[in-house]
């Protein structure tokens, strides 16, 4: 499978979440304490959005991110409001430079762990769904990349929540007409620049861990020795596989079956289930 964490808030250098935690997703490339595989060396990617671009930047590479030097290199140079970062670990798909999250669509940005269980049953029924003017630019051969265009496809710019819960029932239609017991296995995340959709649900109802951190005025309180916490802001927000390190109050275990918003009005968790086909 694979790792990922989205950050929302006071904009912040790329390092500040992406090397500096104790374990951070860097470190999780080599030593995942929560994930199927320990090392997620299948790959990497960073997005981010700046202001006045029409669209978020994308850096990618099959390489490990360990070892990456452009990674390094831009993690000291790179400030944002809104980062992506995913570290891969193939299910069965090729390792190459299209099948690396982030995968963009104009001002979307998705990314995924888990799986569709026997995608080559499927992928024929499941492409075969994707609206013709968008399925020209699908560029890899991931399942995740089919999962994206799908919610695209079902209105992902017009309701998240239920494009998503549409391409999951989507999924789960196809596996079992195919004879797949457990079709689904997603944690996910989704964003258009301003909010952040997160996602945790699985067929199977045993979903890869999946955690948020408190609110910053909680962890103020809780650890007022910290200085980082100091400039943030009261909207900052991460969403990871696994927690960043062992600070005590800093994480929250998304429970099984549900969805959050991070937004400006406030966030929300909510129940997610697919919806039928």
């Amino acid at each position: 499978m694979c790792r990922w964490l989205a950050y929302s808030g006071t904009p912040v250098l790329l390092d500040t979440i992406l090397y500096r935690p104790a374990h951070s997703l860097i470190d999780q490339s080599l030593h995942s304490k929560l994930g199927v595989e320990t090392t997620n060396g299948d790959g990497f990617g960073v997005g981010w959005y700046t202001d006045g671009a029409d669209s978020p930047a994308l850096f990618r590479e099959i390489g490990p991110a360990w070892s990456n030097r452009n990674l390094r290199e831009l993690a000291d140079h790179v400030r944002s409001p809104l980062f992506f970062a995913h570290i891969r670990a193939s299910t069965g798909t090729a390792v190459q430079q299209s099948n690396c999250h982030p995968f963009r669509h104009g001002r979307w940005m998705f990314m995924h762990n888990g799986a569709i269980a026997e995608f080559h049953l499927v992928r024929r029924d499941l492409t075969l769904l994707v609206d013709p003017e968008l399925y020209a630019d699908i560029e890899g051969t991931t399942d995740s990349e089919v999962m994206f265009y799908l919610a695209l496809t079902f209105g992902l710019d017009r309701d998240p929540p239920t494009a998503i819960a549409r391409m999951a029932g989507a999924v789960e239609r196809a596996g079992r007409e195919r004879g797949v017991e457990f079709p689904l296995q997603m944690t996910l995340a989704v964003t258009d620049g301003e909010r952040l959709w997160a996602f945790r649900y699985s067929s199977e109802r045993a979903s890869r861990s999946l955690f948020y951190s408190s609110r910053v005025d909680a962890l103020r309180r809780l650890h007022p020795d910290m200085a980082f916490l100091r400039d943030a802001s009261e909207k900052t927000r991460l969403v990871v596989s696994e927690p960043l390190g062992d600070l005590p109050g800093a994480w929250n275990e998304v429970p099984e079956g549900t969805y959050g918003v991070v937004q400006p009005e406030g966030d929300e968790l909510r129940p997610f289930a697919p919806a039928a086909m």
